[in-house]
């Protein structure tokens, strides 16, 4: 039985080439009897003060509409969004689903000082009252953020890539590693998910302390690192800083190589410059943020999610179960 709408898929212009590899990927796997996706055109009227307005070529009436949208600074990219939704709301479209491969202000997911603002909590409350039915993200920063929501909320992980990706090197040794206490669940994780592939594959802890925000003061490494090839995973990188500090250190205490994954590449600041100046090997991120400028980078290696976000959105619509496309964390 399939969906009784049909489906109408739209970029705003900060993930546009993320929306196209998804229409490929959806053409390719919908059914023989599923008309063919196309990315609808989005006209955004830009005016002189910097307000600017979203607005459908196409009618979206009684249609199912996929809005893909990552939502990293500029928040513009959120305003957008917003835009979005609403005028899809307005436009008399049956639902909206907001497609957010990276979700922005997610590491504001609580008050971790007095008075400060908790943005996760807020951009979930904005994207509802936008009029979005359904949300789609990768990764969040925290997996309780999906109890900000009051409507379904589809939480993909990266892990289905970079696990594929980490078996076809062959690693001997292998060792995964967090780079902070936050990060031993997925560690962990990934370490189950590579076990039976190789007959041991251990996890290593890195405990850091901040001098302040974005500045990593000190970072130690506990567990068996001696002649291990060790991978760093996480969820985002933004100055790469607490990254390189504790690739430096695994190196120091004697790893055979050290590489990284991490699923949004926020690369603020020097960041690409530090990756390249430290001990790490090789660093893979998806393209939930774009980064053009580092398709052909000799040591940042970029894998595609369109294929999973594709999968993904083709179930949801056609009301399949989407539960064994996870590796658990």
């Amino acid at each position: 039985m399939y969906h009784s709408h049909r489906m109408e898929v739209f970029a705003c212009r900060a993930s546009e080439p993320f929306a196209a590899k998804v229409i490929e990927h959806l053409n390719k796997i919908r059914k023989p009897d599923e008309p063919l996706i196309h990315l609808g055109e989005l006209q955004i009227t830009r005016f002189s003060d910097g307000e600017f307005q979203p607005r459908f070529i196409e009618s979206v009436r009684g249609a199912t509409v996929y809005i893909i949208q990552s939502t990293y600074p500029p928040a513009d990219n959120l305003m957008e969004l917003l835009l979005c939704i609403d005028a899809a709301r307005r436009a008399s479209a049956d639902k909206v689903i907001a497609v957010m491969p990276y979700f922005g202000w997610a590491r504001q997911d609580r008050k971790d000082r007095p008075r400060v603002a908790i943005g996760a909590k807020l951009t979930a409350n904005l994207l509802t009252a936008a009029g979005a039915d359904r949300v789609m993200t990768c990764d969040l920063h925290a997996d309780q953020i999906q109890g900000f929501f009051d409507i379904p909320v589809d939480h993909v992980f990266a892990s289905s890539v970079f696990v594929s990706c980490i078996r076809k090197r062959h690693f001997k040794n292998l060792a995964i590693a967090a780079p902070d206490m936050g990060g031993a669940k997925r560690a962990n994780s990934y370490a189950k998910a590579l076990g039976g592939y190789k007959q041991d594959c251990g996890v290593i802890i890195c405990h850091k302390t901040r001098a302040r925000a974005n500045v990593v003061a000190e970072i130690k490494a506990i567990g068996d690192i001696e002649d291990k090839n060790i991978i760093i995973v996480d969820d985002m990188i933004d100055t790469a800083g607490t990254l390189c500090k504790a690739a430096d250190v695994l190196k120091e205490r004697g790893a055979a190589s050290v590489r990284a994954c991490a699923t949004h590449g926020i690369l603020s600041g020097d960041a690409v410059a530090r990756i390249h100046a430290s001990a790490l090997q090789e660093v893979f991120i998806t393209d939930s943020i774009p980064h053009p400028e580092l398709e052909h980078d000799e040591k940042i290696r970029i894998v595609s999610m369109a294929e999973v976000f594709a999968g993904i959105i083709h179930k949801v619509y056609n009301y399949e179960p989407i539960s064994l496309d996870f590796i658990d964390r």
